[in-house]
């Protein structure tokens, strides 16, 4: 019974030294699974979201300076990088001029704290996965942590629960299967658990900015600091305006009933309502994770909830191996950090530019990041040096796994600041020099096929 098999997860988190509080709020999503919660969000339940842009917003130099000297910044750094055949902390991948995704992070936070003269603390939120290689990684910046504050705290683990009666997964080939992150959600729940936020509040910071390690255009800009600030607002995100290249992915809305903003990922939408999560016209908007809070609030919030913000549950379904689509079918109980966004009444949403969002989530994404595309300045931060990001699509057969697709670009990625998109279908090895202009698919041969030096593609 699934009440005998909550007591069985509970127990077995307990004994693994899981936080209290976040025991306790997965047992909160858990119930709801078991009473046939899904999660979804209709499309008859919300409506369209506009926002102003930071571009038409003015922000006082004094008043960002300000901002960002009371300011902590915490990075998602949960991540394996699974999706592209990593079994490492995704923010290891070389990504630029021999430089980690961790290597800029850090360097671009030291210029900054340089810039404003502010402390400016740049503190990973690991999974029990990615500890040890980050925190490693991380020792050749001794001026990185600043005194008093941690570098690093811990998200939370939960035990995947078997699709067929929601009883806690065994797995005796690798019992470190048994367990996965909840979701970047839990940010709040391990913050709290640890004492992170009274540790902040303590050192008279008002504020976190969040986002993803993968994300490098996240730097923690002066400029929307002293916005967020302005506003008053407890909780806000950033937002760009959707491409094509988003639209299977998740939206701002507000809902109907109550008017308060909701992001509404994929996995929250109904399979009717595909074609309206799909168009570009009616939801502009995707989140670039990119969200800041402030700290007094968001302990009041969670004090107030008993650790649980209530944030809407995500029922992923997997194979308790990841590389065995034959394992055990498991559901992954998560939540989403930014649908914090529909807890606070006064939440605020800011156009950004798309510099500010650029993913990795696949060697899609990293054939742009390493390309001409964009360039690394002396502070570090990605400037993008054309006018458009093609939209790339390599053949996921030949280019998913990070191996592979290095050994297609042995010697970099092509230029593409002159092209609008490149598709590859079938194997493909790129030599040196390769330029692609325009629109260019490379068609699936019966071998595979080298790209000459030189060659321009258009």
């Amino acid at each position: 019974m699934a009440s005998d098999a909550l007591k069985r997860a509970r127990a077995k988190m307990t004994d693994a030294g899981v936080d209290p509080v976040a025991v306790d709020v997965f047992a909160h999503y858990f119930r709801l699974l078991e009473h046939g919660e899904t999660g979804m969000i209709p499309e008859s339940a919300i409506e369209p979201l506009d926002m102003e842009a930071l571009a038409d917003v003015s922000v006082d130099d004094d008043a960002a300076a300000e901002a960002i000297a009371t300011t902590a910044v915490i990075k998602l750094n949960g991540g394996l990088g699974t999706s592209m055949g990593m079994d490492r902390a995704k923010s290891l991948l070389c990504v630029r001029r021999g430089l980690s995704f961790l290597d800029i992070i850090a360097r671009q936070v030291l210029d900054m704290r340089k810039r404003y003269d502010a402390r400016l603390p740049l503190i990973f939120m690991n999974s029990f996965r990615t500890s040890a290689d980050t925190m490693a990684a991380l020792a050749r910046y001794e001026d990185l942590p600043v005194e008093g504050l941690p570098l690093e705290f811990l998200q939370n683990k939960e035990p995947k629960l078997l699709a067929k009666d929601l009883s806690p997964v065994l797995w005796p080939k690798d019992p470190d299967l048994e367990w996965c992150p909840p979701g970047h959600g839990d940010l709040y729940t391990a913050m709290l658990g640890t004492g992170l936020i009274d540790l902040l509040l303590e050192q008279g910071y008002t504020r976190v900015f969040v986002s993803n390690s993968d994300n490098l255009g996240a730097v923690p800009d002066a400029r929307v600091a002293g916005w967020f600030a302005g506003t008053g607002a407890p909780f806000a995100i950033e937002a760009v305006r959707r491409t094509a290249s988003d639209r299977k992915g998740g939206h701002f809305a507000r809902r109907a009933n109550d008017g308060r903003i909701v992001l509404r990922e994929s996995a929250q939408t109904l399979d009717a309502d595909k074609a309206s999560l799909a168009d570009l016209d009616r939801h502009k908007y995707t989140s670039t994770n990119n969200l800041w809070f402030d700290l007094a609030a968001m302990k009041q919030t969670l004090v107030a909830r008993e650790g649980v913000l209530g944030l809407p549950l995500i029922r992923n379904t997997k194979t308790v191996d990841p590389a065995d689509p034959t394992s055990p079918e498991v559901i992954q109980i998560e939540t989403a950090m930014g649908a914090a966004i529909e807890v606070f009444e006064d939440a605020r949403t800011i156009e950004v530019g798309r510099d500010r969002f650029v993913p990795v989530k696949t060697t899609d994404d990293l054939l742009v990041l390493r390309s001409d595309i964009y360039d690394l300045g002396s502070d570090f931060v990605l400037d993008q040096a054309s006018e458009q990001v093609p939209l790339i699509s390599l053949d996921p057969k030949v280019y998913r796994s990070v191996r592979e697709f290095d050994k297609r670009f042995p010697e970099g990625a092509p230029s593409l600041r002159e092209a609008t998109s490149l598709t590859v279908e079938g194997d493909w090895t790129f030599q040196h020099g390769v330029k692609v202009e325009g629109d260019v698919t490379l068609a699936k041969q019966s071998s595979a096929q080298r790209i000459a030096a030189g060659t321009v593609l258009a």
